[in-house]
């Protein structure tokens, strides 16, 4: 019997923490932006992919609620140098209302809990992880950075919404 055997246990190989998110990228029944969110987190670290996920979450919202120092906060996540990540899941739904851009986050933050928690128990118990190099991190910028300010004005379709017919009413 193998040093690492435990009854009722046997060594599956490496893991593969992508494939529910793969599985929503090719799910026809999934909204486009729901399938440009689980492309976007496919090769990122669990646990980078939940926490940033989250916190472009928590800022949107804080912002929709017009909670003080939302709009400086999203302006911080946007000029962040060299992590692309958080650019992609905002532009991914970027001029989407932002009822459905909370709602398809929350949904990605559904799928990505499950991911993390994967990673965490076969971390705990030495269980091999499989993560591709991130996809979204340099050491330096490729291209121009975007240049913004906390007092952003939100456009029109920040008010959009179209699964309740158009514009948001107050």
């Amino acid at each position: 019997m193998p040093a690492s055997f435990h009854p009722g246990s046997f060594d599956i190989g490496a893991f593969d923490l992508d494939i529910t998110l793969t599985d929503a990228a090719l799910d026809e029944a999934n909204r486009p932006t729901r399938r440009m969110l689980a492309n976007a987190c496919i090769g990122i670290d669990p646990f980078d992919a939940y926490y940033a996920s989250l916190e472009l979450f928590e800022t949107l919202e804080a912002d929709h609620e017009e909670c003080a120092g939302a709009k400086a906060k999203l302006a911080r996540i946007l000029l962040t140098r060299c992590d692309d990540f958080q650019w992609c899941l905002y532009y991914s739904l970027a001029a989407r209302g932002v009822v459905q851009m909370l709602a398809d986050l929350e949904w990605l933050l559904h799928i990505l809990s499950g991911r993390v928690k994967m990673s965490a128990e076969l971390l705990r118990h030495g269980g091999k992880v499989e993560t591709a190099r991130p996809p979204y991190i340099g050491d330096e910028p490729d291209g121009p950075i975007a240049a913004a300010s906390p007092d952003f004005e939100l456009g029109a379709s920040w008010f959009l919404d179209p699964d309740l017919g158009g514009r948001l009413s107050e």
